[in-house]
């Protein structure tokens, strides 16, 4: 959101409290929500381009459009990221309060509550977009790379977790250079993460229709970029 439209949607919410409008009206004056997947996509490429060339916009909300956001929420995407304390998902693609649905797990793995969390933003939000998002340095996948020795002295649960990792570093092809090895686990695990993704019902049926899309990211931590997967080749594990 530039300037001029925030202070735009700023006059029009003091406005409609000077007429005395309901909250329920008041919720109706944000602005259309993106109505694609490919206008979702764009619009995290966008918002990732204001991020890492340090022009965000830091879209932040007044009291008056907090509380119209009473009424509900219309977030355009959902993001399946890593926990990791350096992966700011909102300030990355440099959205505001309510654009995005964001689940976050070490190594960005898809599990129960995490699939149920994805569907119940199909089926409820309306949201466009599901990506599914590795940064570079993942501790989540190193650990996965680890040997049988070392997984096992790790709490059961965490094992678990390790596990959903593992097959998308079997068969990876020989690399020296231990950056660029692990940039190619971390990308390999978003692959398998988006590929098991799409074989459950709910997100399968939803992306058959055309309702939404499921791709990749990769954020680097250093240059602040993402490079979202989109295409099918990209996503090919």
């Amino acid at each position: 959101m530039t300037k001029s439209e925030a202070h735009d949607l700023e006059r029009r919410l003091l406005n409609a409290i000077r007429r005395g409008a309901s909250m329920e009206d008041i919720a109706g004056l944000k602005h259309a929500d993106v109505g694609s997947p490919e206008a979702a996509i764009q619009a995290l490429r966008d918002g990732n381009v204001r991020f890492f060339s340090g022009h965000s916009s830091r879209p932040e909300l007044g009291a008056n459009e907090r509380r119209a956001q009473i009424m509900g929420q219309t977030p355009f995407a959902a993001i399946l990221a890593c926990s990791d304390s350096r992966v700011p998902v909102e300030l990355v693609f440099d959205q505001g309060f309510g654009n995005l649905f964001v689940v976050r797990v070490a190594g960005n793995v898809m599990g129960e509550s995490g699939l149920a969390t994805l569907e119940y933003a199909i089926l409820h939000l309306d949201i466009h977009l599901i990506v599914v998002m590795g940064h570079e340095g993942c501790g989540a996948v190193s650990a996965a790379l680890m040997s049988e020795e070392q997984i096992e002295a790790e709490p059961p649960a965490l094992r678990a977790l390790i596990r959903r990792i593992q097959p998308s570093l079997q068969g990876l092809p020989p690399i020296r250079d231990k950056k660029a090895r692990m940039r190619e686990a971390v990308i390999n695990n978003v692959r398998c993460q988006v590929g098991v993704l799409r074989e459950q019902d709910v997100i399968a049926r939803a992306e058959a229709s055309g309702k939404i899309r499921v791709i990749g990211g990769f954020y680097e931590i250093g240059s602040g970029a993402v490079d979202l997967l989109v295409e099918e080749d990209e996503l090919k594990v």
